[in-house]
């Protein structure tokens, strides 16, 4: 094997490590992505990327002008750093190029996920048992602090259960796996699933909810007709405090909802965007001049919540970086879930898991971008970016019309 071989296939290794480990560590894999880049550039293989590349260099481009003419320019710079989660795109599609590879990438996240959920089903059970020590109301003492699995945050955790359920929905439903390989898949599923119920986030919720549906519409049509079954059965066998949360969102209790300061949030994004149309604050600077643009009639103190962001990627784009800036970020999400739509139509079961699984990723993004700024999470942001460049791999493979041995394998 040449040495240029041998960097192929480390590069290969790295890259399906970095896809992975973003699921307990983005420390790790950041670490792994740059040796992987590393690895990849020195090997002299083909560099590829998915055909993004205009409305995704316009997104970037005037992220870099929104800084240029913001107040603080060194302020933003951490958003010129994430740049880097980018190279997840260019890595996993340029090296995992074997839908055999890609299949074993959605077990491994399967897996992962799964373990993350069952700890996240533990710390359930404590806080549980720690409220009910104290003596405290549990939907009050929960609901401040939810389940975070092997992430820090409730956010991050419910952001990537749901990106990781949906893909492992779509290899059992489309991907015609093996007996054992669908009962690993199905096992998962309802681990990751109870941790999504039992994490309390309702945007999580909604956007589960709505890709989950466009999944069982293109599997089994008359199967969406069992998802209300489903959902009230959830409800029923559920705790208490659960139908609490799903009642939240009509008749929130006080400030512990979060309902009142996105109204809040979005009310000063409103004022943000027309008072910056073309190039927004600049990056960060959202959180830097959130009290000036607070509109006048809302009283003081604020309501309780983060105000560090918009909590929706429509508004927080749009305010931080200008409209254009966000009409290239949803040509960039348009695309993708055209393309994984359109190539779904002639591919093979084996294809259909990624571009299902693609779509319905996209799909529960922008449901739940309403409610928060998912893509503003880096674990989250590179778990979706690897999932579109698999999504990516999945479309050449069915416009090249790969032979079915190859399209099957594995």
């Amino acid at each position: 094997m040449t040495a240029q071989s041998l960097l192929r296939q480390a590069a290969l290794y790295l890259t399906f490590g970095a896809a992975v480990s973003v699921l307990f560590s983005i420390a790790v894999s950041q670490s792994l992505m740059a040796l992987a880049l590393a690895a990849l550039l020195a090997s002299g293989e083909k560099l590829r990327l998915p055909p993004i590349k205009l409305p995704l260099g316009l997104f970037l481009a005037l992220t870099v002008v929104s800084l240029a003419l913001s107040e603080q320019p060194s302020a933003g710079r951490p958003q010129l750093r994430k740049f880097f989660v980018f190279v997840i795109l260019l890595l996993v599609f340029s090296l995992l190029r074997e839908p055999v590879l890609l299949r074993r990438l959605v077990i491994a996240w399967a897996v992962l996920a799964a373990l993350s959920a069952a700890a996240g089903a533990a710390q359930f059970v404590a806080k549980y048992r720690q409220a009910a020590a104290l003596g405290a109301d549990f939907y009050e003492y929960y609901v401040a602090e939810r389940i975070t699995g092997f992430m820090s945050h409730w956010m991050t955790f419910g952001g990537q259960m749901m990106l990781v359920l949906l893909v492992v929905a779509a290899y059992a439903l489309f991907g015609s796996p093996s007996r054992r390989a669908a009962g690993l898949a199905l096992a998962c599923c309802t681990i990751i699933f109870a941790s999504i119920v039992l994490g309390f986030t309702r945007g999580i919720w909604l956007a589960t909810g709505v890709a989950g549906l466009y999944l069982i519409w293109h599997w089994r049509r008359w199967a969406v007709l069992l998802a209300p079954v489903l959902a009230a059965a959830v409800l029923i066998a559920g705790p208490a405090a659960l139908r609490d949360r799903v009642a939240s969102a009509l008749r929130p209790r006080g400030e512990i909802d979060s309902n009142q300061h996105r109204v809040v949030s979005w009310r000063t994004g409103w004022r943000m965007i027309r008072a910056h149309p073309w190039f927004g604050l600049g990056p960060e600077h959202v959180k830097l001049q959130f009290e000036r643009f607070v509109p006048e009639d809302v009283p003081r103190p604020l309501p309780k919540g983060w105000y560090g962001h918009l909590h929706n990627i429509y508004l927080h784009y749009a305010a931080e970086r200008g409209v254009p800036a966000l009409l290239a970020l949803l040509w960039l999400l348009g695309k993708m879930f055209l393309d994984f739509t359109r190539a779904a139509r002639r591919a093979p079961p084996a294809l259909q898991v990624f571009l299902r699984g693609g779509a319905a990723a996209v799909l529960a993004i922008l449901v739940e971008g309403v409610f928060e700024l998912n893509l503003g999470d880096t674990e989250v942001l590179t778990l979706f970016l690897a999932i579109a460049a698999a999504g990516y791999v999945a479309v050449d493979a069915a416009l090249t019309r790969l032979p079915p041995d190859t399209a099957t394998a594995g």
